[in-house]
């Protein structure tokens, strides 16, 4: 296990304040709009259905028993509701949703540590672009995961996982070398990124993997995770605002 806890921002050079804003939202809507995630019309309303994905068509299911608690009490799983908008457009909705308040606390720590360094990076507007892109290109690759391994099409999707993700993915390239403390082990100590977000990737994979052999991923969508990561990197230094020097800090460091 590693959890990142905060990196090294002396070098930083702009106010992230995309990076703010993103987050700002992403509260807002946990806060206001999903209420603690306990508003699950809403979540079922705005989040990504992946075989509405491959239908291009709305789709309206009924609420049914999953299990029972011990006191008798049904569970039930709340059914999918009529999306008012096009359904393609829950590919945008969906990346400013969480399922609960571990979720939304993982995420925006993951976003705060990684992201203002990035926008410093690429610049405000094109930290926006790249965001939104990845954010899209990870729901994208978890609709291809359900697909192939024939998984539930019916399951929504929801979170910032697939943006942050390929946040991840740019800053690894762009900061191998930055120092990122990190809680690993039950020992808090300092590694270079590479190592830390390293880590955390292999996890995604490992555990994507695990997940896929059993057909099942806990609610987790790895398939987001590793296609938003692999996604950031080519589209970082597509956007790299440093267009004319777009070498990552490992090269710049090292040259004769």
């Amino acid at each position: 296990m590693i959890l990142p806890l905060f990196d090294d921002n002396s070098d930083r050079r702009t106010l992230p304040l995309v990076n703010y804003a993103l987050i700002a939202l992403n509260i807002f809507v946990f806060v206001f709009c999903q209420h603690m995630a306990e508003d699950a019309r809403f979540t079922m309303t705005w989040s990504t259905v992946p075989k509405e994905i491959l239908t291009g068509q709305d789709i309206q299911t009924e609420p049914k028993v999953i299990g029972k608690l011990r006191n008798g009490e049904q569970v039930i799983m709340p059914g999918l509701e009529q999306t008012p908008i096009s359904v393609y457009l829950t590919l945008f909705t969906s990346m400013f949703m969480h399922g609960g308040l571990g979720h939304i606390l993982g995420n925006m720590l993951f976003l705060w540590i990684f992201g203002d360094n990035v926008e410093d990076r690429l610049g405000h507007a094109r930290y926006l672009l790249f965001y939104l892109a990845c954010g899209i290109a990870a729901s994208l690759a978890h609709v291809a995961v359900c697909v192939m391994f024939q998984t539930n099409l019916l399951t929504p999707s929801l979170g910032a996982s697939g943006a942050i993700s390929g946040v991840m993915g740019a800053y690894a390239f762009f900061f191998p070398n930055k120092s990122v403390t990190v809680l690993m082990f039950r020992f808090i100590t300092t590694v270079p990124a590479f190592v830390a977000v390293g880590l955390w990737f292999l996890f995604q994979v490992i555990s994507g993997s695990t997940a896929v052999g059993g057909k099942q991923g806990g609610g987790v969508a790895y398939g987001a995770h590793i296609g938003g990561f692999l996604f950031g990197i080519p589209l970082g230094i597509l956007l790299d605002a440093r267009r004319k020097n777009p070498q990552p800090e490992w090269l710049e460091q090292n040259r004769p």
